[in-house]
């Protein structure tokens, strides 16, 4: 998962609205090349979703990260393990230029390591992965595919220069995101944090991008934290990229 380089903070303006004139198609302009970002090639690694509830109790869930790079598609896969070191849930993504995701999520439910992935679209992606706050729509950054995207400000968040993208979900599902707000960095295109609200207007989600690790010569995602205001849960991604592949 690769959303930010980190680097030394940009000054350069202050808090400014885009014109409403320019916000549509710039915000059009930004997402569709930050869903054109792609891995140069594969790697794997290992990681932790670590769990706190609403009431305040905490669990680990082991995941192994890949990325698999061919032409013209490229794939993220999540692979969430139970106690006993068996599979129980794969999330594979497959991303393809011009195209929405493919979200294909396989749980193992049942205890047979032969069930069929289910296909998941739109809406569908609105559910948790391995019981954590991470939606399979988050993981896929799905908000990017939505037809309405504006750019509408300008601003410092995190000691760097961002432009803010409000996605729309045009026909949002009761209990799913209705609106995301991004900070994007503008420097390197990458998501330092966002905000997520429901049908209601209400902040569903907060997002926030903490620490990066260099990878085959690209910043990539070391650790995330994902907080549920409706739930008062939080869960944390942190990988290991000490057993990245070459």
């Amino acid at each position: 998962m690769s959303l930010m380089m980190p680097g030394a903070a940009n000054s350069f303006f202050a808090s400014t609205a885009v014109p409403p004139a320019k916000a549509e198609v710039e915000g059009q302009a930004l997402a569709a090349e930050l869903r054109a970002q792609r891995p140069a090639k594969d790697y794997a690694t290992t990681g932790v979703l670590i769990v706190r509830d609403g009431s305040g109790r905490r669990w680990e869930v082991p995941v192994r990260f890949q990325t698999l790079v061919s032409d013209p598609v490229w794939r993220s896969v999540y692979e969430a393990f139970s106690p006993d070191g068996t599979t129980s849930e794969r999330l594979t993504v497959v991303h393809t230029d011009q195209q929405p995701n493919q979200y294909l999520l396989y749980r193992n439910s049942t205890g047979h390591s032969t069930n069929a992935p289910s296909v998941l679209t739109g809406d569908q992606t609105m559910v948790p992965f391995a019981g954590t706050d991470f939606w399979v729509a988050d993981l896929g950054l799905e908000f990017l595919d939505w037809p309405e995207q504006r750019l509408v400000k300008k601003e410092m968040r995190k000691g760097r220069s961002c432009r803010v993208l409000e996605s729309i979900n045009p026909q949002p599902a009761p209990g799913g995101y209705a609106r995301v707000l991004s900070w994007i960095d503008f420097e390197t295109n990458g998501l330092l944090m966002a905000e997520a609200y429901g049908p209601d207007g209400k902040l569903l989600k907060e997002f926030n991008v903490r620490s990066f690790k260099k990878v085959n010569g690209r910043w990539e995602l070391k650790r995330m934290e994902i907080e549920n205001n409706q739930t008062a849960s939080r869960t944390s991604l942190e990988f290991d990229f000490t057993v990245a592949s070459e």
